[in-house]
């Protein structure tokens, strides 16, 4: 099985009902052939016109996370068990945003539209659709046996993050998604509000 091992897969029920935020990672490295079926995977998320206005920045060596987490730490913090058990994740991926890709696309000719105007879309499917492609990425984290973890960059951080990575000012980071060998953590308390449930939250035929 080499250096690696083979983990087993899941049925997506599974999948599904095992997926959860792991906030605390053993460092040990993970296979590149996992995470290069970790991307493959996001980018067969839906987009809307195809427009697959993303990009992913993958950080898979240790000074690479380790300037991640230098460029995005506001000053004092990043002392926490929350930050000591995510500092060790061995791989981050930045799921990154383009909105210049969607407002392009529907300006082509087979969209009828002329322009690139904004409003016309009622929300931001360039960030949407960014976003099916990190839960993808989670889903298949879990299939592999591993643990994933999705967290948002502070937005005063995000011009020290484009710095320190030289991401263009067209892309955007919508989170960033933190995976590798789980170790033992704590249940986030947020937690004990409970799931609701499908019959709380589905309307059907009208609210």
């Amino acid at each position: 099985m080499g250096q690696w091992g083979r983990l087993s897969r899941m049925d997506f029920q599974d999948v599904v009902r095992r997926r959860r935020m792991v906030r605390n990672f053993d460092p040990r490295p993970v296979d590149p052939a996992v995470v290069a079926r970790i991307l493959d995977n996001a980018v067969r998320a839906p987009s809307a016109g195809f427009s697959q206005g993303w990009g992913f920045l993958v950080l898979d060596t240790p000074e690479d996370v380790a300037r991640f987490w230098e460029a995005t730490t506001p000053a004092g913090a990043g002392v926490d068990a929350w930050s000591a058990g995510m500092r060790r994740a061995p791989v981050l991926v930045v799921p990154l945003s383009c909105k210049g890709a969607y407002l392009d696309r529907y300006a082509e000719a087979d969209k009828g539209w002329t322009d690139r105007d904004e409003a016309r879309w009622p929300v931001p499917y360039w960030h949407i659709d960014t976003g099916m492609a990190a839960l993808l990425m989670l889903l298949t984290v879990t299939d592999e046996g591993l643990g994933g973890c999705f967290f948002g960059i502070p937005p005063e951080q995000i011009p020290s993050f484009r710095k320190a990575f030289g991401v263009p000012e067209d892309h955007t980071p919508i989170g960033v998604v933190a995976l590798g060998h789980p170790a033992p953590d704590r249940r986030s308390p947020s937690l004990k509000r409970g799931r609701r449930s499908a019959d709380e939250v589905v309307h059907r035929g009208r609210w």
